[in-house]
């Protein structure tokens, strides 16, 4: 077997695996080969982490937590270092790391991280929160650049079917439309295309069709609550929707002023409360004006702490009316949560589709429901399983 081959096993397997063969155990630290210097530390770093016979394997002080975290981004590459770095938190008991400007200014930016900051907002100290808030703010800007075209796309491309109006306000001109339009008016000169006609949705664009995303804040949501946020800040920013922002535990805030800055709407969640899911859709009903053309998400696990029968009786009320109700049990990259099935039966019994959706699909979810095809349909073509009456 090569050396870096024994290496790859000794740095997997740890200096407490079992003698191979009649020699030396590859665990033990000669091996018959030994470790570079650069492997060594590799292999410090990770025992530090996954020995599980110790506990707080980093140590106590606070130089050597912070020194585990700005050096772990030199040997491993970003993604591994974010699992290191959530697997810290939870195996070894770090949270108070992120409490320290420097600890913090040492980490790897991730939605998790973000996540993590917000269940610690209460208590995260003065001279901290500059550094918390540009941690968020670098996340933000990432899922912003990576969300926005797409979810833009998307939205636009549902709505072409609505109404164009010739000579609209430049304020409400649908750009693109007009763009395309105006091409035999390219000015070679100038370099630009300058519009006979601005073609857009007339006065009455920014009511085309409604949305309200209603957040379970709950400290299990945490992650669906970051890319929630950034998709209702793209949402909140084209002129043909209406976007409301609603977040709840056994309390309900409306953030819907904060969608212009999505990282003051992330800090003003608060994770970790309980769950009063009938008194967020009783507000979220008091809020619709136009239910034919809403479109309601309500992103929860189910478990109800309120009134259960109450949070039936909205749900039912609101699709009755004619909102397009939709429950997503989780939206992120890990897949469906722990949830109340037998509250996900009663909603599928309403026609209300339930199920988990990851951020790539959200905009095509979006797209779709705006043109109120078929949720069920789009989610099998999708590969989606949607909770239903007895799964």
């Amino acid at each position: 077997m090569e050396t870096s081959r024994l290496a790859k096993w000794r740095l997997i397997l740890g200096k407490d695996a079992p003698p191979s063969g009649g020699g030396a155990g590859i665990g033990e630290s000669g091996g018959g080969f030994g470790l570079t210097a650069e492997q060594q530390w590799v292999d410090g770093a990770l025992e530090a982490l996954y020995n599980t016979d110790r506990q707080g394997g980093l140590g106590p002080s606070a130089p050597s937590v912070s020194r585990w975290l700005g050096d772990i981004r030199n040997y491993f590459p970003a993604s591994v270092v974010k699992v290191m770095q959530q697997d810290a938190l939870k195996r070894l008991n770090l949270t108070q790391m992120l409490l320290e400007p420097e600890m913090l200014a040492a980490t790897e930016p991730d939605v998790h991280l973000v996540a993590t900051l917000m269940s610690l907002g209460r208590v995260i100290p003065e001279e901290t929160k500059d550094t918390a808030r540009q941690v968020v703010k670098k996340v933000v800007d990432e899922l912003l650049q990576k969300l926005t075209q797409p979810m833009q796309q998307a939205v636009t491309g549902s709505l072409q079917k609505s109404v164009v109006v010739r000579n609209a306000r430049p304020r409400e001109t649908d750009w693109p439309t007009t763009i395309k339009k105006n091409l035999k008016h390219y000015q070679p000169d100038y370099k630009t295309v300058i519009p006979e006609t601005l073609y857009g949705f007339g006065r009455k664009r920014r009511s085309l069709k409604d949305v309200v995303l209603c957040l379970d804040q709950s400290g299990s949501m945490g992650t669906s609550v970051v890319y929630s946020g950034i998709f209702g800040a793209v949402m909140a920013s084209l002129p043909a929707l209406e976007t409301k922002m609603v977040v709840f535990d056994t309390a309900v805030a409306d953030l819907t002023e904060d969608l212009q800055d999505p990282v003051d709407l992330l800090f003003g969640v608060q994770l970790g409360g309980g769950t009063d899911i009938h008194r967020a859709l009783t507000y979220c009903q008091s809020i619709v004006t136009r239910p034919n053309d809403t479109v309601l998400v309500l992103i929860t696990d189910l478990y109800e702490g309120g009134d259960a029968r109450g949070m039936r009786q909205k749900a039912a009320e609101i699709t009755l009316a004619g909102v397009q109700l939709i429950v997503l049990l989780a939206l992120n990259d890990e897949g469906a949560p722990m949830y109340d099935k037998q509250e996900a039966e009663y909603m599928a019994s309403l026609g209300v589709p339930v199920f988990a959706c990851t951020p790539d699909l959200f905009p095509d979810l979006m797209a779709a429901a705006l043109s109120k095809q078929d949720i069920a349909t789009w989610a099998a073509n999708q590969n989606i399983a949607l909770a239903t009456k007895g799964n």
